[in-house]
């Protein structure tokens, strides 16, 4: 667990559809592994959730943000289209901006919050009592 506060960047499209931190690192898997299967593994999560995703990235915009290729003799296979390159680079960069827009705030509500002491070490306080 850490001790600082986590900030989570999200933008939610007209009919719902959100794109945030779990979509972009699907398109830092897919970059790295070259698979939807690999990358949605990485993230403990199904093939066919981490398909889903990526559909959804692809539905989002007027360009294709994941490109696939079917399976056969050579493979399939998933990587970014330069749109989704680009996309990732503005979203990681608008994390940085909102951070670094919030980093005094986020400070001083680091500074003044309860710390909160384990469910175990609050159990063995009120034993010994």
């Amino acid at each position: 667990m850490t001790d600082r506060i986590r900030t989570n960047l999200r933008f939610t499209f007209p009919g719902g559809a959100p794109l945030s931190h779990g979509k972009a690192q699907l398109m830092e898997l897919i970059r790295e592994t070259g698979s939807i299967r690999q990358a949605a593994q990485r993230m403990d999560m199904s093939y066919r959730r981490g398909w889903l995703l990526a559909d959804e990235l692809n539905h989002l915009f007027i360009e294709p943000v994941i490109a696939t290729k079917h399976g056969g003799k050579s493979g399939g296979g998933a990587a970014l289209t330069p749109f989704g390159e680009e996309l990732l680079t503005r979203f990681r960069a608008m994390e940085a901006r909102t951070a670094e827009a919030l980093r005094a705030d986020l400070a001083w509500m680091e500074d003044n919050m309860r710390i909160e002491e384990s469910a175990n070490s609050a159990e063995s306080d009120q034993a010994s009592r």
